[in-house]
């Protein structure tokens, strides 16, 4: 079992190493863009100018199944910015992992290892931590400091917040009636708007991530028996993460027309 340090602000709980992994992915995705446009050309687009202008038909090509074309070109710089944080965010957990082990912890490490919304999740917490200190031939107490941002659930409903906020802002400002008439005029849409796509949009991604990790974590403690399923499973997440980061991207799109659309 991994765990992760953790601090309280205001009552707000803070994953440390989930805060590292988001800045590290942002400055990947700022790098990577950076890199595929520094040589821009109005001509024939050459190297790295040509995946960029891939990504950005890729994701033209999203939109605009959805949405009228000058629509859908304003949502390109989000569904870009979209498709490769989730993208890169997904695969940064399987490259490989950074973990300390702890043969023996202070007891500010041991709060902030063991922070918990709930004195009982804190207890169980302290006694897995203390069994583990206790076994002479165990690893210790490990603590993870790199995997998928993608793999915390507070990440995946950030995200699909920002989305669905973003979504409803542009059909207020398209038409405050139609807004209204198209959001609370039906229970089904109420229902929807405010349950199932805040709840399904981040824990579908969330889910497949995090399970992914679990299961190279165990392949990972099996040792040389689990080498061929590893290399099996970690090929099978990168599809898996790809196609994630497709489908949040196309669902994006969708929740956005639904409320651009002129028969909203």
């Amino acid at each position: 079992m991994h765990f992760s340090p953790r601090f309280e602000v205001f009552g707000m709980v803070f994953d440390i190493p989930t805060m590292i992994m988001i800045v590290v992915t942002s400055l990947v995705v700022l790098l990577l863009v950076t890199g595929l446009t520094r040589n821009l050309t109005a001509g024939v687009p050459k190297g790295t100018q040509n995946l960029m202008e891939w990504i950005v038909d890729f994701v033209y090509g999203i939109a605009g199944g959805f949405m009228k074309p000058k629509v859908a070109a304003k949502m390109v710089t989000l569904g870009v910015t979209l498709f490769l944080y989730i993208f890169i965010g997904n695969q940064l957990g399987l490259l490989f992992n950074v973990n300390t082990s702890h043969h023996q912890i202070s007891d500010s490490f041991m709060d902030m290892l063991t922070l918990s919304t709930s004195e009982e999740a804190k207890e169980q917490k302290v006694h897995h931590i203390q069994e583990e200190l206790a076994n002479p031939e165990g690893h210790g107490v490990v603590v993870a400091w790199w995997k998928s941002p993608t793999a915390a659930p507070s990440v995946t409903f950030a995200l699909a917040f920002i989305v669905l906020l973003y979504s409803h802002f542009l059909g207020i400002r398209k038409s405050f009636g139609g807004w209204l008439k198209h959001t609370f005029l039906n229970p089904i849409h109420i229902l929807e708007e405010f349950i199932i796509k805040p709840l399904t949009l981040p824990l579908r991604l969330f889910g497949n991530i995090f399970a992914g990790e679990v299961l190279i974590a165990f392949l990972l403690a099996v040792g040389v028996f689990g080498s061929i399923p590893l290399f099996l499973w970690l090929g099978y997440s990168v599809f898996v993460g790809s196609v994630q980061a497709f489908i949040f991207t196309t669902l994006t799109m969708v929740y956005i027309s639904q409320q651009v659309n002129e028969d909203h």
